[in-house]
């Protein structure tokens, strides 16, 4: 027994050994988080990327003449009349009518959209009553209400409004609807718990858990505003509001090929711009407070 006890003591002080050697291994130093300038330059590589190829495809594309160079021409002219038309104010007039239209319709959107989202949320009978109407007021091409809208409030601001808070709305509802579907019920029950009665509840537990799906109804509701705005401001042309639809349908009317793709190269950047400053630092937010994201990154 002795002669077992003295080999099974260097057994155990070697496996002690070992299992300090892997502890001292878990002691490495953090690495430096990347400075601002780095993920500001991740960010933006890949984008401007992006946008070299896109005028490298579409230059290559003037050169191979597959349309007549008034039909079609070439990146840099179209880029000398945006930045002429910037220069000369018209254009930024132009998108300024077009951005504050935009910003109306979609808080009115906004306000109808999360109220009826969170009445048939709280009320069964209601989410059985409104439910399917719901998607299909969403599935409805906007352009099918402008008829409608025209005869409604003639060519008139109203009208442009009425289409996008019809084409806003039920996507924002949709979303928070959804968002509000998928929260686990554990969360419920424990907010129960601790005593969440009532506006509590919604407040503390359904409303910060429905955030990412509502996130992505808003940035639905958005497309959808942003689209129905282009439509109606090429069909409801009104006196002294030289929209960017408006300098769209003026453009095509004069075979201005030039002036057509400045405007839509200023609606595509309008676009990116809204997603990445506002629904993209807004989902980047929400999946760092869940979690879904490193602090470094």
């Amino acid at each position: 027994m002795p002669t077992l006890r003295q080999k099974s003591e260097p057994s155990s002080q070697g496996g002690l050994d070992a299992d300090l050697a892997g502890i001292d291994a878990l002691d490495i130093p953090l690495q430096p988080a990347p400075s601002l300038a780095s993920r500001a330059w991740s960010a933006l590589w890949p984008k401007l990327a992006a946008i070299g190829l896109f005028l490298a495809v579409w230059q290559t594309v003037v050169w191979l003449e597959w349309k007549p160079t008034y039909v079609l021409p070439p990146p840099g002219p179209v880029f000398e009349r945006l930045v002429s038309d910037l220069a000369d104010g018209v254009l930024l007039t132009a998108t300024w009518i077009t951005l504050r239209r935009a910003v109306v319709g979609y808080a009115i959107a906004m306000v109808i959209g999360v109220t009826l989202g969170l009445a048939v949320a709280r009320f069964r009978h209601l989410r059985t009553a409104l439910g399917s109407l719901i998607t299909g007021l969403q599935t409805m091409p906007s352009i099918a209400w402008f008829p409608l809208a025209i005869l409604l409030f003639q060519l008139t601001e109203e009208t442009i409004t009425f289409v996008i808070v019809l084409g806003a709305a039920p996507a924002i509802a949709n979303g928070f609807l959804h968002g509000v579907d998928h929260i686990p019920p554990l969360l419920l029950r424990a907010g129960k718990v601790l005593g969440a009665r009532g506006f509590a509840t919604y407040r503390h537990i359904v409303l910060p858990a429905a955030m990412p799906g509502f996130v992505a109804g808003m940035k639905q509701g958005w497309a959808f505003a942003w689209r129905s705005l282009m439509a109606g401001e090429l069909l409801v042309i009104i006196a002294s509001r030289p929209s960017l639809g408006v300098r769209l349908q003026f453009a095509r009317e004069l075979s201005d090929a030039e002036a057509l793709l400045a405007a839509m190269i200023v609606i595509l950047v309008i676009g990116i711009i809204v997603d990445a400053v506002f629904f993209g630092r807004l989902e980047y937010a929400i999946r760092k407070r869940w979690g879904l994201l490193s602090s470094a990154s």
